[in-house]
């Protein structure tokens, strides 16, 4: 018997496919479905770790399947090419960002290639290809001409070491996650995609998305953030500022509390915490306090709650008696409503924060069940719950909602504001001061203002001797590069240094991927014939943003004319993360595990350095990361037990949204699944000679078990419990086992022939090589990757005997096993002359045997 010979198998395999074009995307075919399965494109790092395996293993799954069930699949690959990575490389190695991203390049195509992906790579591109991104400069340029792009001042997070602009994600601890520098919050003229603009559509439209995980979509609801409340102003006691002669308007989604009102708050760069700040020293002081640390809504949050009292007040709408302090707080932020709140302490846990620390008036004026007016009071906790509005005056006795309308209603009939729908999502700043990225395709002119490149003139590509040697943007040191002509008075230009944020180039790869030849930037023909994307599949980190931002420009891209869905993925999977153990050193550095032996004495685990015996310090499990150095290189498990076992077992170890923990046993364990298929497979005779299957209780078996295995497979597949159907993979090996091929009968060989072809269909999502092998041995014709799925027939799969509980007036009392189907007289004959049951019913009645089909038997006795 030949051992299965991975090394010799899987490269033969992977030439075949590659030779004969397997898996290019076929032309839009008359009566045949199509299947656009896509994974979420990498970032060129380097190299694949096992965590890259699972993904793209887990997309490949399903492409395999589709197409072995008839569909026109298309599954490409791209790189996420742009970004700070490969300048980081540039200005630490002075490497050639292009260079080294092409580089990288190569070398993980030649990995995801060495998985055995069906993948089409006639589609392959990278976002740094200037193909690409001057097709996302013209759409851009459509979206500036209907005002979908417009530039202002904004907020940003600001590293003054490298001198660019930080993504939230970017600043820790409210320092640059590259250079350590203390982040400021500082005002630029920055480029907007107006994304408010859908907000309504884009939450909407999240109902239609039944395929997605509830956590995704409930992320997503939760980011736009769509709230009712009241827009109104607060008349300034006394002088008001300049500007503000019609009073502070603020918003609030709780005008209920209007009478617990405490303070009035504006953001550090409200309009008049500006103004206050160019009068007033210590003002500007403190404004430049709250710019220091993150601009993100949830660093803001957690940040420590510091005000300045403005010395103005203004007037309370329902008591102008009342005066209320007006302070700057750096809780508040100027892109939510009006960037000006009332604070209502006892019944918001910021405001509480704030008023305990500058000692302001707490008063609850929501009352929860249960408790008493005289004696309630707020502590440490503010209270958001239920109840009823008191110390309220006219709104004493409301419940929240009614009380909510009142107050409308009241300031709605003073003149001052109005009932309105505010969103928490912010329009996306997608300017950032990278040499990196894809050029913001215009110029600056002092005569004509900001004018676009001509379409002709696109792509605005970047210069190829960009230097990176010193931090900040290289595109704006460029000695010529900047210099240009204006297209409109043909005077001298300025080119815009600023490059789109790699968001923007992810958002609309999906589209691009469907012709990647157009002339324009998407094919409404290709894309009308493979959009939506029918699989997508990526991790829960990009859930939100990357998600919304793709939908939205999908949108976008539809009102433009060049797309004709608005939701560009119908089924979306979030795959776990592969784990696996941490190591240190004494000295606290981190140690990769291959460098690492490990021994154990009873419960005890112990770790060394096999270099020098040193103790290593055994940590947490936690997410391979090439910064913690637990990652497990693909290639030295593909060199000891091949790609399909290291496949196999990312698949099979855990339910696939859920994270899995890599360990050596795990594919070792796998590899004897993949000994175990070949063994079956080479003990087959080759050539079985027909025979009567249902002539032999054996053979009978066989077929029975396989059908079961064709529809549990099936189900597994379409609904990814890809670990539960490779458990039945295992079940049925062992059906086989108790089958041998040595010293079968002839309808036994013809058994197990039949089950071995739909077994190697069944594999090939799972282990594609190991089943071109085993198909091969079987005499299967051409390969496996062209055989149709198996198709199971129902009555194979039905249990011959059931199982039924037996009730005595609807309290278990027992079982009995009849064959499946039997009739309710046969049922309760076999009930009856069960002395178990008999012995339950001795001195009862029985009075009536209900027996519901297949199911249950429950017995009326008395």
């Amino acid at each position: 018997m030949a051992r299965y010979n991975p090394k010799e198998t899987e490269p033969k395999w992977r030439k075949a496919w590659a030779e004969a074009d397997v898996f290019r995307a076929g032309p839009p075919a008359p009566g045949q479905p199509k299947y656009y399965a896509l994974e979420m494109f990498p970032y060129p790092s380097g190299r694949l770790h096992m965590g890259h395996v699972r993904n793209y293993a887990l997309g490949d799954v399903k492409a395999r399947y589709m197409r072995a069930k008839g569909f026109n699949v298309l599954h490409p690959m791209g790189w996420d090419a742009f970004g700070l990575p490969a300048e980081n490389a540039a200005m630490e190695r002075g490497v050639d960002p292009r260079a080294w991203t092409y580089d990288n390049i190569a070398r993980m195509r030649d990995e995801l290639k060495q998985l055995g992906l069906s993948i089409d790579w006639s589609r392959e591109f990278a976002t740094c290809d200037a193909e690409y991104y001057g097709q996302q400069q013209a759409w851009f340029l459509d979206l500036w001409k209907r005002g979908l792009v417009y530039r202002r001042e904004g907020v940003v997070n600001w590293d003054p070491v490298d001198q660019t602009v930080l993504a939230n994600e970017q600043v820790v601890d409210g320092r640059g996650w590259r250079s350590g520098a203390v982040v400021e919050k500082r005002k630029l003229n920055q480029w907007f995609l107006r994304i408010t603009d859908y907000a309504d559509d884009l939450l909407e439209g999240l109902k239609t998305l039944d395929q997605w995980p509830d956590k995704v979509r409930t992320m997503q609801e939760n980011w736009i953030g769509r709230s009712k409340g009241l827009r109104f102003s607060f008349p300034f006691a006394g002088a008001a500022p300049a500007g503000f002669e019609a009073g502070l308007e603020v918003y609030t989604t709780r005008p209920d509390t209007l009478f617990g009102a405490s303070f009035v708050g504006v953001a550090p760069d409200h309009p008049l915490a500006e103004q206050l700040a160019a009068a007033d020293p210590k003002v500007a002081a403190f404004v430049a306090e709250c710019r220091k640390g993150g601009a993100s809504e949830a660093e803001i949050e957690t940040a420590e709650k510091i005000g300045f009292d403005t010395g103005l007040t203004v007037s309370h709408p329902f008591d102008p008696e009342w005066k209320l302090p007006v302070w700057i707080a750096n809780f508040i932020l100027m892109d939510y409503g009006t960037g000006a709140i009332f604070a209502c302490p006892a019944h918001d846990q910021r405001d509480l924060d704030f008023a305990r620390k500058y000692d302001l008036p707490v008063k609850p004026v929501v009352l929860p069940p249960g408790e008493e007016a005289a004696s309630f009071a707020i502590g440490t906790e503010a209270y958001v719950g239920p109840g009823v509005i008191y110390n309220s005056k006219f709104l004493d006795g409301l419940e929240i909602e009614a009380a909510k309308a009142e107050a409308i209603a009241r300031i709605e009939a003073q003149g001052l504001g109005k009932g309105a729908t505010v969103f928490r999502l912010r329009d996306w700043g997608v300017a950032r001061q990278r040499g990196w990225g894809c050029p913001i395709p215009v110029v600056h002119c002092d005569t004509c203002g900001v004018v676009a490149v001509p379409k002709d003139q696109l792509p605005v590509a970047l210069p190829m001797d960009l230097d990176f040697s010193k931090p900040g943007n290289a595109l704006a040191r460029h000695p010529t590069w900047k210099t240009a002509t204006c297209p409109d008075c043909g005077g001298p230009a300025t080119r815009e240094t600023d490059t789109l944020d790699t968001f923007v180039d992810s958002s609309w790869y999906f589209a691009r991927f469907t012709d990647t030849k157009a002339a324009d930037p998407v094919s409404k023909a290709a894309a009308d014939y493979w959009l939506p994307v029918d699989q997508y599949v990526g991790g829960i980190e990009h859930a939100v943003l990357h998600l919304l931002y793709s939908r939205f420009i999908t949108r976008a891209l539809a009102d433009e004319g060049l797309l004709s869905v608005k939701e560009p993925f119908t089924g979306l999977f979030t795959q776990g993360m592969v784990t696996h153990e941490t190591y240190r050193r004494q000295t606290g550095e981190w140690v990769e595990p291959g460098d690492v032996e490990i021994t154990a004495e009873g419960n005890t685990r112990r770790a060394v350095l096999v270099s020098s015996g040193e103790p290593v310090t055994i940590g947490d499990v936690e997410k391979m990361s090439k910064s913690k150095k637990n990652t497990v290189a693909p290639e030295e498990i593909f060199d000891v037990y091949g790609v399909d076992a290291a496949r196999l077992f990312v698949l099979s170890d855990s339910p696939p949204e859920r994270d899995t923990q890599w360990t050596t046993g795990g594919v070792q364990g796998a590899w004897r699944f993949v000994n175990r298929v070949w063994d079956e497979f080479d003990s087959q005779p080759a050539d079985v000679p027909t025979a009567d299957i249902e002539a032999d209780e054996g053979a009978k078996t066989v077929r029975r078990a396989s059908h079961r295995l064709i529809k549990a497979m099936t189900e597994a597949i379409d609904t990814f419990r890809f670990n539960s159907g490779i458990a039945r993979l295992y079940e049925f090996l062992n059906v086989l086992k108790d089958h041998k091929a040595a010293g079968a009968s002839p309808s036994l060989l013809a058994a197990r022939a039949e089950a071995l072809s739909a077994f190697a269909r069944l594999i090939s999502p799972f282990t594609p090589h190991l089943a071109e092998e085993c198909w091969v041995r079987i005499g299967g014709e051409g390969m496996v990757v062209h055989a149709p799925w198996p198709v199971f027939d129902p009555a194979l799969t039905e249990d011959a005997v059931r199982v039924l509980p037996v009730q005595v007036n609807g309290k278990r009392r027992g079982e009995i096993s009849a064959p499946a189907g039997a009739e309710p007289a046969e049922v309760e004959k076999l009930v009856l002359a069960d002395p178990e049951i008999t012995g339950r019913l001795e001195g009862l009645t029985i009075r009536k045997v209900i027996v519901v089909k297949d199911r249950i038997v429950n017995i009326v006795a008395g």
